[in-house]
């Protein structure tokens, strides 16, 4: 292996620190490294060709208030390139505005999300909740030849090149992104029009926008998505010629909120909602549907269906569970990203254009959490779920399950003990006629042999275990969301 190493940052964390999204396998990285002649254990195939990129919470500093919350980490971008059977992997802090400042600072500034904004020492900041720090430590998409990466209570989208990781800073859109608001983060790229679908959300009326950018990073769509008050979308989804956002029942307590505490509730007795748009549609075409209370954190895929729009994604059981005389700290305060507390299943709701009704089909007993499909399916028909499963009681991925949704059929890869995964897309193989012709890539943390690897497996067959193992520089963060990107350079 060729390891070079292009930064380092110095981390004010504590040696004794005991926090368990601080330590084990989500002990932080400081080192960037890129890698070249990476050890390989079986063989890389020829066919894979493109990009594996993941985002991290990647924490510096203590909290200021000393409520760590995993979401609220810096963000660390991941990245592994395939060609030729070969392969090399760069790793790069985002380096956002509010991580900048912070290290000028030598300490944090401001509060997580378990704090309140008044415990921020700056007057400023981001989010829908306001005063936060824009990690943009969520989520990464490739759009248009960029990696964007984005933040889930909203902020500014900062670009990158896919190749080297070479920043590009926050994007413009010509001077037309919306900076006080931001962006959230599931922003949704359609392969077929190379267009992105973006959405945000804030504390202000009308609660919500939805847009469209097109392949030369202009947002040519905009429009109010006019929402009863504040809410917390997480996610979006698309067909070819709609947009679906929603109005979960899960959300800040108005009173509360009024006094300035940002505390969550859930509310069975409204209905969850999903707003259907034209895709370049106005506020007035806006048409809502009503489903069983729930909060769904992650769609799977969405698609038309004659006069239906067939929406996939993961019900939440419990979205708010109660502590049930949990004795340890920690899985007592983030039982609210556990997705066995949460019990979070595959299910389908079909809303029927014509009729203005909305059905509900439960696909699977599984918890399961973090979906992936073939991109090439995104908005459209499709028959293979990507899916992760998680340790009980933690915020760690220990296998993936492939799901057939045509025959019910689900097959699982299981990481193995002290081994945990990242969310792992499906990267066809060049040439590609049938859906799971391709590979599955993702990367691990291995607390037994204290490294980490990217794993390659056969899409087909995931049971039969990886066909690749690349060994990576260091032992990297565990981490969540991710994408492949298929790239000509």
């Amino acid at each position: 292996m060729k390891v070079d190493v292009v930064g380092r940052i110095e981390s004010t964390l504590p040696a004794d620190d005991d926090h368990p999204y601080r330590t084990g396998a989500w002990q932080p990285n400081f080192v960037e490294y890129d890698a070249t002649e990476l050890a390989v254990e079986g063989e890389i195939p020829d066919d894979l060709c493109g990009i594996y990129l993941r985002n991290t919470e990647n924490p510096v500093h203590p909290s200021i208030d000393r409520l760590y919350h995993p979401f609220d980490g810096d963000g660390m971008l991941h990245m592994i390139r395939f060609r030729d059977g070969q392969a090399e992997y760069r790793n790069r802090f985002v380096r956002t505005a509010g991580f900048a400042a912070e290290q000028d600072a030598g300490h944090a500034l401001w509060s997580g999300i378990l704090g309140g904004p008044d415990a921020s020492l700056r007057d400023d900041g981001w989010g829908a909740r306001t005063r936060m720090k824009d990690a943009s430590s969520t989520d990464v998409v490739v759009h248009a030849g960029r990696a964007l990466t984005s933040f889930y209570q909203c902020g500014d989208l900062y670009g990158f090149d896919p190749y080297t990781l070479e920043a590009l800073g926050p994007q413009t859109w010509n001077g037309r992104f919306p900076d006080e608001w931001g962006i959230s983060a599931h922003t949704k790229t359609d392969p077929h029009t190379g267009e992105m679908l973006v959405f945000n959300y804030a504390k202000d009326a009308p609660y919500m926008h939805y847009g469209v950018v097109d392949d030369r990073h202009e947002l040519v769509h905009w429009i109010d998505v006019p929402l009863p008050g504040p809410r917390l979308p997480h996610d979006m989804a698309f067909t070819d010629n709609y947009a679906i956002l929603n109005d979960c029942p899960l959300f800040w307590d108005a009173d509360l909120l009024a006094q300035g505490a940002h505390v969550p509730r859930f509310r069975p007795d409204l209905p969850t909602r999903f707003a259907v748009i034209p895709r370049r549609g106005t506020t007035a075409d806006i048409r809502w549907f009503e489903a069983e209370p729930t909060y769904v954190l992650h769609w799977t895929n969405a698609y038309e269906d004659g006069d239906e729009i067939v929406l996939d994604g993961f019900f939440q059981g419990d979205p708010m569970p109660k502590s049930d005389g949990e004795t340890d700290l920690y899985r007592r305060a983030f039982r609210g990203i556990d997705t066995h507390r949460m019990q979070t299943v595959l299910k389908r709701w079909r809303m029927n254009l014509a009729t203005g009704t909305c059905t509900e089909e439960q696909l699977s007993d599984r918890v399961m959490e973090f979906p992936m499909v073939n991109q090439e399916r995104a908005g459209r028909p499709y028959r293979y779920a990507y899916n992760m499963t998680t340790l009980p009681g933690w915020f760690l991925f220990d296998g993936v399950v492939k799901v057939d949704l045509e025959t019910g059929s689900e097959e699982r890869y299981e990481f193995g003990p002290g081994v945990f995964g990242s969310e792992t897309p499906m990267a066809p193989r060049a040439g590609a006629t049938d859906e799971d012709d391709g590979y599955l890539v993702t990367f691990t943390t291995d607390m037994n042999r204290d490294h980490s690897e990217c794993l390659v497996l056969d899409a087909s067959d995931i049971a039969a275990g990886p066909i690749a193992r690349v060994r990576l520089p260091e032992r990297i963060a565990s981490g969540t969301h991710s994408c492949w990107t298929q790239l000509s350079q």
